[in-house]
């Protein structure tokens, strides 16, 4: 069975933090791949600033030399809403040889008791919780902890900064940098 790690979000824009937990547990678990899944609307927040081809455009520069590192489009092509539970459902129909790792910050971690369909979920994929600045891991639900090092960037922290014209760099990839400035993203 192929070993891949799963990282969703709206990657409104991709940052060092996802970079960073998707190398981390892919060599923690000894995972194949990671696979990137962008949204097309999320379910649980307010809605993506930045419209979806801008933002796979980001995360196709952010991830790009990494050859461990895939986008996966399924959310995208489905629009609308997303939940976890058809994406892993779809994901587990279309590669029945592969193993799927969900992995989640602690903010979702402890998020997860109000999950669409939590409990089929569990049953469905095994889920990697990573810690974040100012949540734990603590849940009713099993999930296997990875330790990574702990960086405290969320990508509304890098809108706000942008909002108020301070510097993000260091904090995305250059790509995705060049691509924020040069198409006056966020501004």
């Amino acid at each position: 069975m192929k070993r891949i790690g799963i990282l969703g979000g709206t990657f409104d824009p991709p940052h060092i933090g996802h970079l960073v937990i998707a190398e981390e547990v892919r060599m923690a678990l000894h995972l194949e791949e990671i696979w990137f899944i962008p949204t097309y609307e999320p379910p649980h927040k307010q809605e993506a600033s930045i419209e979806v081809n801008k933002r796979l455009a980001m995360l196709e520069s952010a991830i790009s030399d990494n050859t461990s590192f895939h986008i996966n489009t399924i959310e995208i092509e489905r629009s609308g809403k997303s939940y976890t539970y058809d994406t892993i459902k779809s994901l587990n129909n279309r590669y029945s040889d592969t193993e799927f790792f969900f992995i989640i910050g602690g903010d979702m971690v402890e998020y997860l008791p109000h999950w669409h369909k939590i409990d089929e979920l569990m049953r469905m994929v095994k889920f990697v919780g990573v810690k974040r600045p100012g949540y734990s891991l603590t849940t009713p639900y099993p999930i296997q902890e990875v330790e990574i090092p702990m960086i405290d960037i969320s990508s509304s922290l890098i809108r706000e900064r942008l909002y108020k014209n301070e510097s993000i760099r260091y904090l995305v990839p250059d790509s995705v940098y060049t691509f924020i400035k040069g198409n006056h993203l966020y501004e």
